[in-house]
């Protein structure tokens, strides 16, 4: 599913128009990512948790060249989802196998 797909299903659960649903999905992006930048992190009981990961510089290898390189300190946007979306993402698919 794509952000168009995405937005046209909101609209549709939602009963508001695409570009209401498409407004309102911005703002939780950019609400999400100001919070983010700030350090702290959004918790949504139910759906998940949104946090920043902080990786320490460290040195890798290049693989071509098999040189070290100094890889600097980063962070990164983490989510980790919550029991009830986990439980709809697996409900009904017990005893199946692929």
């Amino acid at each position: 599913m794509n952000k168009t797909e995405l937005v046209a299903a909101i609209a549709d659960k939602a009963g508001v128009s695409k570009k209401d649903a498409e407004a309102s999905f911005n703002a939780f992006v950019t609400v999400v990512g100001e919070t983010l930048k700030k350090g702290d992190k959004i918790q949504v009981v139910g759906f998940g948790t949104f946090e920043v990961a902080e990786r320490a510089a460290r040195t890798g290898l290049n693989p071509r060249t098999k040189e070290t390189i100094k890889i600097p300190a980063s962070k990164s946007p983490k989510f980790k989802a919550g029991k009830a979306l986990k439980d709809v993402v697996n409900s009904g698919k017990k005893g199946k196998k692929k």
